[in-house]
């Protein structure tokens, strides 16, 4: 699994996840963003506004799928998970770089870019599982994005399980980590 934090975490802090899913059996994988932050502004900012850290972001993540699959680890039998900020970042590689996955994990994220910002990546998912969680009231990811994130991964082939949790605000409920599990039990 590749467990990407969100903004002003760590990568200690996203491990503690990877250690609640009690599979000492997985290899995980956590980057540590420069300065707590993969890009300066709001996953909603226009893109070059969050340049260069989100363009140094995507290719560190392209960088460890590779070096995961250069051990053995193909991309079909890896895990991407991300919260908030990390879950944006997280979705939006997937989404670029489309293609069979063990599976994806956005926890209060969706795709990067201004409302209207086309989306019509190449590739497709080839069935990849799919968890997205978020509040219906996050302070920070508007609703409509999660959806639409939902909508533009099933039309790339991703089998994709949306949850909204009521008045939940922007954190990591139980119920998600068991759809987290129940994801990765089935890699």
């Amino acid at each position: 699994m590749i467990l990407v934090h969100g903004r002003g975490a760590t990568a200690e802090d996203i491990l503690s996840l990877g250690r609640e899913l009690g599979r000492p059996d997985l290899a995980y994988l956590a980057p540590q963003a420069e300065g707590y932050s993969w890009y300066p502004y709001s996953f909603l900012a226009p893109m070059e506004r969050n340049e260069p850290g989100l363009s140094n972001g995507l290719a560190l993540l392209g960088h460890l799928v590779e070096r995961l699959g250069s051990e053995g680890i193909p991309p079909e039998r890896t895990v991407l998970l991300g919260f908030s900020q990390g879950a944006c970042l997280t979705l939006e590689y997937a989404a670029r770089n489309a293609r069979r996955f063990g599976g994806l994990v956005g926890l209060s994220g969706g795709l990067i870019g201004p409302p209207g910002t086309p989306r019509d990546y190449p590739g497709g998912f080839d069935g990849t599982p799919v968890f997205l969680g978020c509040s219906d009231r996050d302070p920070h990811i508007p609703l409509e994005r999660v959806k639409e994130t939902t909508e533009v991964l099933t039309r790339m082939g991703a089998t994709v399980t949306e949850r909204i949790y009521p008045a939940m605000g922007h954190t990591v409920s139980e119920d998600e980590m068991e759809r987290v599990r129940e994801l990765v039990a089935g890699v």
